[in-house]
C-alpha cells in the first residue's frame, strides 16, 4: 500500500541574539505567545518571515524547542487549578534529567516557558525550584542562591516572631 506523507509546515523563530529556528509548526504553537502571534499577525507557514523572541536567547530557545519536541503529545493540562493539589514529587524522570543545569539556565528557562506561555514548562521548572528550596531553613536558601542577608538581627528575629505559625513544631 502506498501512503502519502503530510508534510507538517515549518515556521521561522528568530532568537534574541540572532539565530534562526526552523520548527515544526505544531511544535511552535505549544506556545500561547507564539499562537497568538501567528493569529494576529496573519502568519502563516507559508510565511517565510521568522517570528521575533526578543526575549529568548537561542541557547535557551533550543532547550525550550527539545522539551517542546518531547512532550508533543501530551494530553492538555485541566483548567481547574483550583481544585488541583500543588504537588512538586511528580516530574518526570525525563524532564528531570533535562533539567538538570546551572541555576542561570534553570532561571533562564522559567522566565523563557513565562514569556512564551507553554504552562507544562513554566510548572515543571517551577517544581524544580521550589524543590531546592524545600525543607532548607533561611540560611541554607540564601546559600544555594547566592542571596545576600540584608536584614539586621533585629529585623531577622521581628520576622521570625511574626512568621512563627508557618514554622514546623
Amino acid at each position: 500500500w502506498y501512503q502519502r506523507r503530510v508534510r507538517v509546515p515549518n515556521i521561522k523563530l528568530l532568537s534574541s541574539d540572532g539565530d534562526i529556528f526552523d520548527v515544526d509548526i505544531n511544535i511552535a504553537k505549544q506556545s500561547g505567545t507564539i499562537s497568538t502571534m501567528l493569529e494576529d499577525l496573519g502568519m502563516d507557514e507559508e510565511d517565510d518571515d521568522p517570528v521575533p523572541l526578543p526575549n529568548v536567547s537561542a541557547m535557551i530557545l533550543k532547550k525550550v524547542i527539545t522539551w517542546c519536541k518531547h512532550h508533543k503529545d501530551d494530553p492538555p493540562k485541566p483548567e481547574d487549578e483550583e481544585n488541583m493539589e500543588k504537588r512538586t514529587d511528580d516530574i518526570d524522570s525525563w524532564d528531570q534529567d533535562f533539567l538538570k543545569v546551572d541555576q542561570g539556565t534553570l532561571f533562564e528557562l522559567i522566565l523563557a516557558a513565562n514569556y512564551l506561555d507553554i504552562k507544562g514548562l513554566l510548572d515543571v521548572t517551577c517544581k524544580t525550584v521550589a524543590n531546592m528550596i524545600k525543607g532548607k531553613k533561611a540560611e541554607e536558601i540564601r546559600k544555594t542562591f547566592n542571596i545576600k542577608n540584608d536584614f539586621t538581627p533585629e529585623e531577622e528575629e521581628q520576622i521570625r516572631k511574626e512568621n512563627e505559625w508557618c514554622e514546623d513544631p
